[in-house]
């Protein structure tokens, strides 16, 4: 009877113990499964933050470029005005070299029955063309401008106005077209002062139209023939970009 309760007590220690190494498992276990699922959660936050700051980048990038293209525009715009103020300032002491200056039509689509304004002053259909393409009207700004060179081929403002209908074409993005009235002020008008910009523009025409291996070349004599321009300056930046 003895050796029964001896077999008895140890058993029921055994057991004891059992389920007490048991009980810590479980509780091991289930103190990882916690800290796993910590991990995960944790895990799962800062897969959300890295994908919204990923996305944040991206728009910052995207912002950065339109702020980019906003501000080359603005840039070349106001470059624009400059040439003309230069063109006005360079001209207004020079002699007409007709004795009468013929006369022009300049029609403003937007009046319905009114009669053309005949206008005497080459300078003034100038200005009235290039306020048309300052309007971004540029089919009207190309009809002007070829309207003044027609009336007066032998104006100061000639190679100007044909330069002008190149940069309504480049602003239309017909390329071949303004490729064309750029290559005219420079062949037409050897020594006109528009030569270095409408060189800077056909270079970039060509490159717009997937031909750098026409444009670097054109862009480079550019730079040897007019190196302080500011054609040239913007020339180099051009180069450095491809």
């Amino acid at each position: 009877m003895s050796r029964i309760r001896v077999f008895i007590a140890v058993f029921s220690i055994l057991t004891l113990s059992g389920c007490a190494s048991q009980d810590t498992a479980l509780r091991k276990q289930a103190e990882l499964e916690s800290r796993l699922e910590s991990l995960a959660l944790g895990s799962n936050l800062s897969n959300q933050r890295i994908s919204s700051l990923s996305n944040e980048v991206r728009d910052l990038q995207e912002q950065r470029k339109q702020d980019t293209a906003t501000i080359r525009e603005m840039r070349d715009s106001i470059m624009n005005l400059r040439a003309l103020t230069d063109e006005i300032l360079t001209n207004k002491s020079t002699s007409p070299t007709a004795a009468t200056p013929q006369k022009i039509e300049v029609i403003n689509k937007e009046d319905t029955g009114a009669q053309p304004q005949k206008i005497d002053v080459p300078s003034e259909a100038y200005l009235k063309a290039f306020g048309l393409y300052s309007a971004d009207k540029y089919e009207e700004a190309i009809e002007s401008f070829n309207a003044f060179i027609k009336a007066y081929p032998d104006s100061e403002y000639a190679a100007n106005a044909q330069y002008w209908i190149g940069e309504c074409y480049y602003s239309r993005s017909d390329l071949p077209k303004a490729l064309d009235s750029f290559n005219k002020v420079i062949s037409n008008y050897p020594r006109g002062n528009k030569v270095p910009d409408a060189m800077l523009k056909a270079g970039y025409t060509l490159f717009a139209m997937k031909k750098p291996e026409n444009a670097r070349p054109l862009l480079e004599s550019l730079i040897a023939k007019y190196p302080d321009s500011p054609a040239a300056a913007r020339a180099k930046e051009k180069l450095l970009q491809h």
